[in-house]
């Protein structure tokens, strides 16, 4: 029998959702949604990234559950969502859209939170009424708006063409990715985390990871190697916070510093040291504490009371 998508026990297993519902996008994609934690609450809305899935969030909603209602979803191929007939930036946006109607009330704010490929959705549907009318802010993690292949550091070759075009094709592969075993975790941790990564941090991401559809992966493959989405940074006008490991292969801390600088509200840079692709994983508490502070800040407390907008938060010392 094969292993689960997930690990079943530990910080990193998926706690029981509180309600479950199936949220429909534009074209008719179905989404699995996740509710986590007591109605009413401040909200926050977890998207993940490319090749994961609601699994992936497990050490935030474990952590924000008791205080806040948690929603969180299976991007379309992943997870508990069917493969779709159409993959690109639009479908992300209005997939997110459609779980912000499905689960959040007319006029109803939540702090969106988007890591990889899910800032990527955050950011395409930057300029849909429906965003705007739901999102107080947003917290950008380990993501880019474009260049994504071309600056990508997982080969140790020169940048340029030669290097562009192994990693498209690498990252595009059809070829399943196979069972996780230590060679696969190897290749994986070396790929997306930092080099320090907790064996049961590399496990939980492995298992998540591998048990994406090889379909499912190239699709997606190809449309994160056209990415073009600087419009939608420029849109992004919620107040957004943008975390980044130093060691990230996938998206270079250079991606966030560029978000950084072109956002027009970022309240915050935080660059993790020792720290890869997998933020929410590898460094559970700095992405948590982010979010609280987001929901704090635009979602409970009185906008006059906000504090004033920092332009760099460094954490300069390895997360636990």
């Amino acid at each position: 029998m094969s292993r689960p998508p997930h690990v079943t026990a530990g910080r990193y297993a998926p706690p029981a959702a509180a309600r479950e519902l199936v949220a429909v996008s534009a074209d008719g994609s179905r989404l699995h949604v996740e509710v986590h934690g007591p109605e009413g609450a401040p909200a926050v809305v977890l998207s993940h990234g490319w090749t994961c899935s609601t699994a992936f969030w497990a050490a935030q909603i474990r952590d924000l559950a008791h205080d806040h209602r948690v929603i969180a979803y299976d991007q379309r191929g992943h997870g508990r969502s069917p493969a779709a007939a159409s993959y690109g930036t639009d479908a992300l946006a209005d997939d997110l859209v459609a779980v912000l109607e499905a689960t959040l009330d007319r006029g109803e704010r939540a702090v969106i939170a988007g890591h990889s490929m899910g800032g990527m959705t955050v950011m395409a549907a930057a300029g849909r009424p429906r965003f705007t009318e739901h999102a107080a802010a947003a917290l950008l993690c380990s993501t880019g708006s474009s260049r994504l292949v071309a600056e990508a550091t997982v080969l140790p070759l020169r940048p340029g063409r030669a290097r562009t075009r192994i990693t498209r094709g690498l990252l595009g592969s059809p070829a399943p990715l196979g069972p996780v075993t230590p060679a696969t975790r190897a290749v994986l941790k070396y790929a997306t985390m930092g080099p320090g990564s907790a064996p049961d941090r590399v496990e939980a991401c492995a298992r998540i990871v591998h048990g994406c559809p090889a379909g499912v992966r190239r699709a997606w493959s190809h449309v994160l190697a056209g990415l073009d989405l600087d419009a939608g940074v420029a849109g992004l006008a919620v107040p957004t916070a943008v975390i980044v490991g130093r060691d990230d292969r996938l998206t270079p801390v250079v991606h966030a510093r560029r978000l950084a600088a072109v956002l027009p509200d970022c309240v915050g840079l935080t660059e993790l040291t020792g720290m890869g692709h997998m933020t929410p994983v590898e460094a559970p508490e700095a992405v948590s504490s982010a979010l609280r502070e987001l929901t704090s800040r635009y979602l409970t407390a009185p906008a006059t009371a906000a504090p004033a907008a920092t332009t760099t938060d460094t954490e300069k010392e390895k997360t636990p």
